[in-house]
């Protein structure tokens, strides 16, 4: 008898009233091609990202760079601000001339002494003799003054000066002439003046 209670007592619980229970959601199927579409519009937003740094790097590199006599004129110009210290003076006239040489003939000049230079560049069609001469008279009056203590004043240092500018300006490379194109655009802006005067 024990066993039929508790299969009554089994029977009495199951067939008790209980609470609704919430509906069940049911997937629509549809979520997953959301998440696959925002997957694709997060990787497309990153590579037009890409894409413009990629352009704007670009159009930095763009830039051509400066000329090297260009440079050497610059620097020399600055060089006149040190005319009163005679050996800061001459160590930048030097060196402008010395680092203008390397960039403009992709010769070694930086590295080597003022003798080994000279040796060296004797054997080169870099330079006519002249300029040779000169650049050496150059470099061994610049040497007494890094190195010997000399002071010269101010007169030998512009004339210094003016040496290191005339090698430079003696040697940058000529200027191309102007392109077919721009010439004809020269000539139609004059014509087109000459027609409105």
């Amino acid at each position: 008898m024990p066993t039929n209670a508790v299969a009554q007592n089994l029977a009495a619980r199951t067939n008790a009233l209980r609470d609704i229970k919430p509906p069940v959601e049911i997937p629509s199927g549809w979520e997953w091609l959301w998440w696959a579409l925002a997957v694709v519009l997060a990787a497309a937003a990153a590579l037009l990202a890409w894409r413009y740094w990629q352009k704007k790097s670009a159009k930095v590199e763009a830039v051509p760079p400066v000329p090297a006599h260009v440079r050497a004129k610059q620097k020399l110009q600055e060089a006149l601000a040190l005319l009163s210290q005679p050996k800061p003076f001459c160590i930048l006239v030097s060196d402008t001339v010395r680092v203008y040489l390397e960039e403009r003939f992709e010769f070694r000049a930086p590295e080597r002494t003022t003798e080994e230079f000279l040796y060296e560049l004797q054997d080169t069609n870099l330079l006519f003799p002249d300029q040779k001469s000169s650049l050496g008279e150059f470099l061994q009056r610049c040497d007494l003054v890094k190195f010997a203590k000399h002071e010269p004043a101010e007169p030998e240092l512009r004339r210094l000066h003016e040496s290191a500018l005339r090698l430079v300006e003696e040697t940058e490379p000529a200027e191309p002439p102007p392109a077919s194109g721009q010439q004809t655009i020269a000539v139609e802006q004059h014509e087109f003046v000459n027609r409105a005067s």
